[in-house]
């Protein structure tokens, strides 16, 4: 069972990573591949927030945003509804595809505990999984996922050609 996690600086490009690996699996026949996406929300290219994405339904919400309520990390409002309706529920759903994707396991993310259960579950599951892990979160699931996954730290030098060597190694 092969659990990978890339992590790197900000903006580095580690969900990238993540979506090109999962964009060359995707065209394998009868490979189902669940989890979430998040993506940049831009307005006048500036980050307003960030979208999340059920991979397996395309259900699409908001993440977080700058303005707006709830918990707040930075300057984003992280927006627990979507966070748990779209976020974990797709987790839980995603327990019957090939891999589950993890984009991110993060600040924002680990805010909700149904998040943090329905990774736990993922965890739990005997399932391949390509997780973005937050490069300095101390939090439990964190340090989790950094002993129990291979993580490879996403760079300019690296990050062109780690979606092919991922995907080769979860094929």
């Amino acid at each position: 069972m092969l659990r990978i996690a890339v992590t790197g600086r900000p903006g580095i490009g580690k969900s990238t990573v993540v979506a090109k690996t999962a964009e060359k699996l995707a065209d394998q026949p009868g490979f189902k591949i669940g989890g979430i996406q998040t993506t940049e929300i831009r307005k006048e290219g500036q980050r307003e927030g960030f979208s999340i994405r059920d991979l397996a339904t395309g259900e699409t919400g908001i993440l977080s945003r700058v303005r707006g309520s709830g918990p707040r990390i930075g300057k984003y409002h992280v927006n627990l509804e979507d966070l748990e309706k779209i976020g974990a529920n797709a987790l839980r759903n995603a327990l019957d595809c090939d891999l589950i994707v993890i984009d991110e396991v993060g600040p924002m993310e680990l805010k909700s505990e149904a998040f943090v259960l329905a990774v736990e579950a993922v965890l739990e599951s005997d399932k391949p999984v390509l997780a973005v892990l937050h490069r300095s979160s101390s939090h439990l699931l964190a340090q989790r996922i950094r002993k129990e996954f291979e993580v490879l730290t996403v760079d300019e030098g690296n990050r062109d050609e780690l979606p092919e060597k991922i995907a080769a190694r979860l094929r």
